[in-house]
């Protein structure tokens, strides 16, 4: 059986951010794990205007899309399962990963997505908890578990390493788990007809 295709989406655009670190520090984790072959999509290299189409992805799925966003579009379809590393901001999710998820319908449909968060208090939590429902809207199944890192900025060192990896790798472990079984089920699911 051929490995899944786990798309990791960095949500942050922001200059300076932390994504990136605990993307990669992610990404080492879904690859050890065996099930998956494992994409970084870092949305500051996508062209993502605010400004969405006239019609909804829900009425027209392809939209005429920048050029810029051609080869994000091509990455998140040929994806099975999806985890977003996203911050908080303002108790919700960056703007650029809202646009992201706005220009898209048929991508993340039916497809498993697992998340990370990372900011002060919260951990990412906030955000995590907004994506929940718009997922859910998509009809993308959001897995149970997640990772958070809580005041992140204290958490890992100066190089980018957790000063205490075991809880966080537990956490990314049985969210992996979960992310497997609920891709393999759907990526079996979406090639029956749907019975009208």
């Amino acid at each position: 059986m051929s490995a899944l295709k786990l798309a990791v989406i960095i949500g942050s655009v922001r200059e300076g951010r932390f994504g990136p670190v605990v993307a990669e520090w992610f990404t080492e984790h879904a690859r050890g794990h065996g099930a998956f072959e494992v994409d970084v999509i870092d949305l500051a290299e996508a062209q993502l205007p605010l400004a969405l189409p006239a019609v909804s992805p829900a009425l027209d799925p392809n939209p005429e899309r920048p050029a810029g966003m051609l080869d994000l579009t091509e990455r998140l379809a040929a994806a099975d399962a999806f985890v977003i590393v996203t911050p908080d901001y303002n108790r919700s999710i960056p703007a650029a990963l809202k646009a992201a998820i706005d220009w898209h319908f048929v991508q993340w449909d039916a497809k498993a997505i697992g998340f990370v968060g990372y900011s002060g208090a919260s951990g990412g939590l906030l955000a995590i908890e907004h994506l929940r429902q718009i997922f859910n809207e998509l009809n993308a199944h959001t897995v149970r578990n997640y990772v958070s890192f809580p005041r992140y900025y204290l958490l890992f060192d100066e190089e980018g390493r957790l000063r205490e990896p075991d809880e966080p790798a537990a956490a990314a472990l049985a969210m992996l788990d979960q992310l497997q079984w609920w891709a393999d089920a759907l990526v079996a699911a979406r090639t029956v007809s749907a019975v009208a």
